[in-house]
């Protein structure tokens, strides 16, 4: 019995060499450029990782260069080597770059860095949150500008239930109406950062003095009346 296990075993590894063999035979030159494909592909990945590490170090070290530049008042040199890092960095300093840009122009040209932000809105490749932030700061540019109004519509729109920068949003459109004397419309829009259970806690405090300013209402002011002037002494 021992003897016909042995033989039955020897006969099944002899079956399966022989397959093996003729797989080999028939498929050798596929197998062969299929593992060279396999090399090539991991040797190309691992290349382009290193190539993206090199990059990133690069660009980073660029980065720092520029803000240094931007810090010592260098504007020039740095909206140049912002200019580099926009044109050549990966995509994450790419995007880094333009919005340090736009606010290192907003110091020297409000309107035209509400411009390069309007371009970082528009922009599809870039995430709905950052372009949202980008909206933001164009409209904080507008608020003092010739057309303000422009500026409150996409406030507005950024203070919906969930938008990312709601909070900022409402702040500054409430802001907005008590200084135009607006103090039911201010009142709104502090009711609803107050009633946001996610409004941070520096910024509710804030709104209490705000809260506190339209419950007080428009300030009168009444005129002085003047005492009557002291006579003239009389001289001789």
């Amino acid at each position: 019995m021992a003897e016909n296990n042995e033989f039955i075993r020897e006969v099944n590894e002899d079956y399966r060499r022989d397959q093996v063999a003729e797989i080999w035979r028939r498929y050798s030159g596929a197998i062969i450029a299929v593992a060279i494909l396999v090399v090539a592909a991991v040797g190309g990945w691992r290349y382009w990782q290193h190539d993206q590490r090199v990059r990133a170090d690069a660009a980073s070290e660029q980065f720092d260069a520029a803000n240094r530049l931007a810090r010592d008042g260098k504007n020039a040199e740095a909206d140049k080597a912002f200019a580099a890092i926009r044109a050549d960095a990966p995509g994450g300093y790419r995007l880094l770059a333009r919005f340090r840009s736009a606010a290192e122009t907003s110091k020297r040209d409000g309107a035209a860095a509400a411009t390069e932000y309007d371009a970082l809105a528009a922009d599809t490749g870039v995430s709905d949150a950052l372009r949202d932030l980008a909206r933001l700061r164009a409209a904080l540019l507008r608020l003092d500008g010739p057309q303000p109004d422009a500026a409150l519509a996409s406030l507005q729109g950024l203070a919906a239930p969930t938008g990312a920068f709601r909070h900022t949003a409402r702040e500054m459109l409430g802001l907005v109406a008590l200084k135009r004397g607006e103090y039911e419309a201010a009142g709104r829009w502090f009711d609803q950062i107050n009633a946001d259970p996610q409004a941070p806690q520096n910024l509710r405090q804030r709104i209490e003095v705000y809260a506190a300013l339209v419950a007080g209402g428009p300030v009168s002011v009444t005129a002085a009346t003047p005492e009557p002037a002291a006579p003239l002494p009389v001289t001789r």
